[in-house]
Parts: C-alpha cells; structure tokens; sequence
C-alpha cells in the first residue's frame, strides 16, 4: 500500500458548546497542525498515488479558507460543536470530495490544536 502525506499550520479560533468546560467555553485560538494521508495500491501512468502538488493545492485551500476564522461561525459547523474529532471530519470531507483519484482507497486526516492533543479521522472508499 502506498501513503503519500501533506502537512500545514494554521491559526483558527472556537468556543466549545453544549457543555460545561470552563476557559473552553470561551473564543480561543488554536495553531492547528494538519497531516493529510493519502492511500492507495496502485500508481497512475506518471509513477504517482496523487500528484502532492494537487494534494498540497487543495489543502492550501482549505486552510486559507479556516484560517484566521472562528469555526463556529462557519456552515460546516452550524449547530454543531466545533471539537477537534469534528475538524477533523470536515477537513476530511471536503478533501475526498475535490480529489478524484481513483487508487486511492483511504483520506486520513490528522489534526493537532497543541503540541500533545490530536484527533483523526479515516475515510475509506
């Protein structure tokens, strides 16, 4: 199986809803880390999974489109608790939906909001 991976940083800001956590409950700011995994068993005509120019297009443009925003004010997220599993989800989504490749059989992505907290999420085809 092959893996190709792209990573990012970005700053984006939230409030946790629905519960009782404390300073969480405030707007803060994160330095996300985003580790995009791409795999596959099979490579296209050019030796490639995907191409990590497109890979690392797509998710610029992810991230300039998260950055410097309060999640919770965005679609993505409304009604929803902006948490870390979920961020992950979306980011997930959004880049299995834009990249058509079809040997890859599964988009991880892996997002950190410090330097020891992360969660991911797997989307097989």
């Amino acid at each position: 199986m092959y893996t190709i991976a792209v990573n990012r940083d970005f700053v984006a800001q939230h409030y946790l809803v629905g519960g009782d956590w404390g300073e969480e409950n405030k707007r803060h700011s994160h330095h996300y880390h985003v580790e995009v995994r791409l795999e596959g068993s099979g490579l296209n005509q050019k030796g490639f999974l995907v191409d990590i120019v497109e890979i690392s297009s797509h998710l610029t443009d992810l991230v300039i489109y998260f950055k410097d925003r309060t999640l919770n004010d965005l679609a993505e997220f409304k009604g929803l608790n902006p948490s870390l599993e979920r961020f992950a989800f979306i980011i997930c989504k959004k880049l299995s939906d834009r990249i058509d490749a079809p040997d890859v059989r599964a988009f991880t992505v892996k997002i950190w909001e410090n330097d020891v907290s992360w969660s991911s999420y797997r989307l097989e085809r």
